[in-house]
């Protein structure tokens, strides 16, 4: 084995080509492409002192100082060493559950020299190092072993505790065939995936085919050579202009950036500006821009994120993340992808029709909604059916202990949209609204008199069927388009609330609700237990029934009615059941009405929500619980093995959903309950 001769300062990382990979094939090794800071991070068991830990920037600064989280976490791992090691990672902001963020959460830690500056950084936005190679251990140089190899060095000698793990673990990998790691990247919105050939060494400083991006957003590094005055009230600058340097080491015009900063980042940025100015444009071309121009010495990157290149080779649609201090200005190059795939068959026009369907239903939407957020603008986002929706104030706190926004709520019922719209199809809806977010007081709409854009149904119900007396306009929004889904969550309202009837035919509903809810101080199991003893009621008289958590600390239980059954006879048959359950368990279970006649400690058996016009939160509907809660359908063998509804939210029910499929589908399809056959019963 050679023999380790170098500084680790001076060390350059191994680069990946952008020569497209297959996504099966043997002997490669696939792993996520994390969208942090390079880092190469040089450990030492050190002698009297202790231990030393280093950490280089790809272009080999030293950013330890900048992540003490993650030098204490290293710190007792550094002291169980027998020698040095050099290992190769990446530094990712993470969220709240310790999952990897983009650039632009950690591109602000970066820059900061100050202690004080640098520890509140740390504690608003933490990081985590993640390792995936080793080059150095003791005074052996690796780089010569094959990928595979290295990686079971790295895996033998770097094993994270409990303790550190949310700061330092070792990358996700997967061999032979990345399917599965794409399928979770395109659910996960990472950036794409590497491909590792296993046989190959460490090539040092180098761009290689043995290690290969597969990209799934276009993001790429930039050269500012200018900016533009600002327009209106903004300050400092309306927009960067950028480019990127040609196989003549000429620097090319790109485009202009003038979205993705906060007025913090203005005044860092136009502070940078300001310290390098230049006399003439340093762009090999010629172009105009919208407003007055002024050019700087072209030594500053920027990390931009854009949806495609256009024709004539400037960015579409792009938005900034933040500046690189890691990359020279000089190795930035227009990134393409190098792709050789077969040609495909062409699809039928009906089969096209889906697969476009499936994309823009999939990611599109997701993919516009996170950028508008990203970039802290309104905009105009376009469904698959060519709707245009206008949305706003995307970065709105919603849920303030959580930190969930107004665009993380859109894009939850972006995501869950073939789910719950067949659950709201044709159904009057009624918005429960809160402008700004669950902390304040919310207001009840149920009629719409504003103009709603194009694709948003509103029907006028007959005078006979209105069940709301007041004067004025009767519009009611009607469920079942995504437009409709999504405009109703811009204008604040949280969850889904359609009548058990269709507006088609209004005075008879389609299934009837058994609303168990919990009083003060009753936990969970209680509701279960009730739950539980309901379905025993209904089994005995065989009526048919689906439970689902209502998103907030309660249980719904769901009956499917047969046509033409009027409001008034579904009430009735939750009646009989409630009232039965609460003779038998007296302790535990009330139909009691007024909430200060109820015994303390007793779940609430409401049948009265089947009254027309009544609502409750339909399944997978989000609610404005504290905790951000989904209302979840569940199995009977989950209700009888018990759950806890705080594991189904915003943030975590799709992952649920995508696992087991849609449970309300059975209920939406089922064979209604027997009427007659009951009352002979």
């Amino acid at each position: 084995m050679p023999v380790w001769r170098e500084d680790p300062a001076k060390v350059k990382p191994m680069l990946a080509s952008l020569e497209e990979p297959p996504i099966v094939k043997a002997g490669l090794v696939y792993e996520p492409k994390y969208d942090g800071i390079r880092a190469l991070v040089d450990l030492s068991p050190g002698g009297a002192r202790g231990p030393r830990i280093a950490i280089y920037s790809r272009n080999g600064r030293e950013k330890h100082a900048q992540f003490p989280e993650i030098v204490d976490a290293l710190m007792p791992l550094a002291r169980q060493l027998k020698a040095p090691l050099l290992v190769d990672g990446e530094i990712v902001a993470i969220d709240r559950h310790d999952k990897p963020l983009g650039f632009q959460f950690i591109q602000g830690r970066i820059h900061l020299t100050s202690p004080g500056d640098i520890a509140r950084a740390a504690a608003r936005q933490p990081a985590a190092l993640i390792m995936f190679d080793i080059l150095r251990e003791g005074r052996e140089d690796l780089r010569g072993l094959p990928f595979a190899a290295r990686r079971l060095r790295l895996q033998a000698l770097i094993k994270p505790g409990a303790r550190v793990r949310k700061w330092l673990r070792l990358s996700t990998i997967v061999a032979d065939d990345g399917r599965e790691l794409l399928k979770e990247a395109k659910a996960e919105h990472w950036e794409g995936l590497i491909a590792k050939d296993g046989a190959a060494p460490y090539h040092s400083g180098r761009r290689t085919p043995a290690w290969r991006k597969l990209k799934l957003l276009k993001q790429q590094e930039f050269v500012i050579g200018g900016w533009t005055e600002p327009r209106e009230t903004r300050a400092y600058f309306g927009a960067l202009l950028v480019g990127y340097h040609d196989a003549d080491g000429r620097l090319r015009w790109a485009g202009s950036v003038g979205t993705g900063f906060d007025q913090q980042e203005l005044e860092r940025v136009a502070s940078l500006l300001k310290s390098r100015p230049a006399a003439a444009s340093p762009f090999a071309d010629k172009f105009k821009t919208a407003e007055p121009a002024h050019w700087v010495r072209p030594d500053l990157v920027a990390e931009v994120r854009f949806t495609e290149w256009t024709s004539d080779g400037l960015l579409r649609q792009p938005v900034y993340l933040g500046t690189r201090a890691d990359k020279d200005a000089r190795d930035v190059h227009r990134e393409e992808a190098i792709s050789r795939p077969a040609a495909p068959a062409p699809l039928a026009p009906a089969a096209r029709y889906r697969r476009n369907r499936r994309i823009a239903d999939d990611t599109s939407v997701v993919d516009q909604l996170r950028a508008l957020e990203d970039a802290r603008r309104d905009g105009d986002v376009t469904l698959a059916n060519g709707d245009r929706l206008r949305v706003t104030n995307l970065t709105k706190v919603f849920w303030p202990a959580l930190g969930i926004t107004k665009g993380e709520l859109l894009r939850y019922y972006a995501e869950v949209a073939p789910l719950i719209l067949p659950c709201v199809d044709d159904r009057p809806l009624v918005m429960k609204r809160f402008p700004n977010g669950i902390a304040t007081s919310a207001f009840y709409q149920q009629r719409h008199p504003e103009a709603p854009p194009p694709g948003v149904r509103r029907e006028v119900l007959p005078e006979d069927v209105e069940p709301i007396t007041d004067e004025g306009p009767r519009d009611r929004l009607i469920g079942g388009s995504l437009t409709t889904l999504l405009y109703m969550t811009q204008l604040a309202a949280i969850s889904q609330d359609p009548w058990f009837s269709r507006v088609s035919d209004p005075l008879h509903a389609d299934h009837v609700a058994i609303d168990l809810d919990p009083g003060d101080g009753v936990r969970f199991d209680r509701v279960l237990d009730v739950a539980r003893w309901v379905k025993d009621a209904l089994d005995r008289y065989r009526i048919p029934a689906w439970p689902k958590t209502s998103g907030a600390s309660g249980l719904h239980i769901y009956i499917p009615l047969p046509r033409n059954t009027t409001y008034e006879t579904g009430q009735l048959l939750c009646q009989m059941i409630a009232t039965s359950v609460a003779e038998a368990h007296p302790r535990v279970a009330t139909v009691e009405r007024m909430v200060k006649r109820r015994p303390a400690g007793t779940v609430y058996v409401d049948y009265l929500q089947n009254i027309l016009g009544k609502t409750i939160a339909t399944a997978y509907s989000a609610r404005a619980s504290e905790y951000a809660g989904v209302s979840t359908p569940l199995t009977w063998k989950e209700v009888e093995r018990g759950v806890d509804p705080r594991d189904f939210t915003v943030r975590t029910a799709v992952a649920r959903f995508k696992q087991k499929g849609d449970l309300w589908k059975a209920f939406r399809e089922a064979t209604p309950v027997d009427l007659q056959a009951l009352i002979s019963r």
